[in-house]
């Protein structure tokens, strides 16, 4: 069952059911199947992550979708690798690229385990030119080793690992390992290169490459759907967009609603959903919308009618923030926090938004009410958040930077 959340869109409007390719249990896929190549090819490359479209949908999902669907238009020939629990077809085709599914065996700290992930993954790497790694995910490290393919990798790391600190003292030295024995590793942000720890370690192989969206890949509402949600929420509210985590920081921002009566709507399902609307509750919170998962139209519809987005993440856990930067993209002035990560490299302070410490309730109902009292003033951040997206944070140039960078690894 994919894991839909809300929080980015999975456009899959070509979407091929394989379906004489689904062999057994474990996924496995004959190489005369699916892996003809495609003509007048640049390269090969193989993505691997625990999870990817279709069946779950997230930041870092949608990062691969962006990049897969991307560079295929620039001759490369992409295959994604993941794991689900049901991977029938084994084999489906994504807007121009391949997607192989295994089965998930198990979890433990959110870390998929599969078996016949390994054989699918050493088939699928000797026909690749370049692998591309997404961290973090310390099973695929084991898998990386234990395959003993050597051909060209970078790893994308998306974030530290923050929550699982016993764990993570265990897993250092594959860690360690790991990254030493790639060939290229990418940041997102500059603000994570330098904030931190694990990357400053290998700064000599370092690059940035900002993740970027496609914005004719969302569907445009129509003024049915547009007048739908005038009448559910109002003309003017605040937007949050997002996986109901514990670290999005929503707990705050209800804390921070107390006092107010702006319309808050709250995009998005998750583990905290049902203790975040008991919250609501007990504070006594009238001008709460928990709307849960929405279609992709639906969450556009909202993106344009907004006044604002609201973005509370207060850990680190949050690496980059596909969702502000969809505010970004629909020219809406944001409220971030500032936790060293990606968030204040879309957000910039007092320019496409506000900025304020992590974890600080009347900091953030200072900040939406400066918003809300300084309409143009919104608005102009608003204009400047557009333009930012526009010069550094979309697909194409998300897309032609790792192809630089594919091409740079292979020579």
């Amino acid at each position: 069952m994919a894991n839909r959340t809300g929080t980015e869109s999975c456009r899959t409007r070509r979407l091929v059911d394989l379906g004489s390719l689904c062999g057994q249990d474990d996924g496995r896929v004959s190489d005369s199947a699916v892996l003809t190549p495609r003509k007048n090819r640049t390269m090969r490359v193989l993505h691997f992550f625990k999870t990817s479209f279709p069946d779950s949908i997230g930041g870092i999902e949608q990062a691969i979708n962006q990049i897969a669907r991307g560079s295929q238009l620039l001759g490369v020939q992409t295959d994604v690798l993941s794991l689900t629990s049901n991977p029938c077809p084994a084999t489906i085709e994504i807007d121009g690229y391949l997607a192989h599914r295994v089965k998930l065996n198990f979890e433990i700290a959110s870390n998929g385990f599969s078996y016949a992930v390994f054989d699918r993954f050493k088939q699928l790497a000797k026909q690749a030119d370049v692998i591309h790694y997404h961290y973090p995910w310390p099973f695929m490290d084991l898998v990386h080793f234990a395959t003993r393919v050597k051909k060209p990798t970078l790893v994308t790391y998306h974030s530290d690992i923050v929550r699982q600190n016993r764990l993570l003292k265990l897993y250092q030295p594959l860690q360690r390992q790991f990254l030493a024995s790639v060939d290229k590793i990418v940041a997102t942000s500059s603000n994570y290169v330098e904030s931190s720890k694990v990357l400053k370690e290998y700064a000599n192989k370092v690059s940035v490459i900002p993740i970027g969206l496609d914005k004719t890949t969302y569907p445009k509402p129509t003024l049915e759907k547009l007048n739908y949600w005038r009448q559910e929420v109002g003309e003017k509210f605040f937007l949050f967009v997002g996986v109901l985590r514990y670290y999005k920081g929503l707990h705050i921002l209800l804390e921070a609603a107390q006092g107010l009566d702006y319309p808050i709507v709250i995009v998005g399902a998750g583990p905290t959903e049902n203790e975040l609307k008991i919250q609501a509750k007990v504070l006594g919170l009238k001008h709460i919308h928990f709307l849960g998962f929405l279609p992709d139209e639906d969450k556009v519809a909202l993106l344009t009618l907004c006044f604002g987005v609201l973005f509370p993440s207060h850990l680190r856990s949050e690496a980059f923030g596909i969702a502000l930067l969809e505010g970004a993209m629909y020219g809406k002035p944001m409220i971030s926090s500032e936790i060293g990560t990606g968030t204040t490299y879309i957000n910039i302070a007092n320019d496409t938004g506000l900025v304020i410490p992590p974890s600080d309730s009347v900091a953030l109902r200072h900040a939406m009410r400066y918003l809300w009292e300084h309409p143009q003033e919104s608005t102009t951040m608003g204009v400047r958040a557009a333009t930012r997206y526009k010069n550094h944070f979309t697909a194409e140039k998300m897309v032609r930077s790792y192809v630089d960078l594919y091409q740079d690894i292979i020579s």
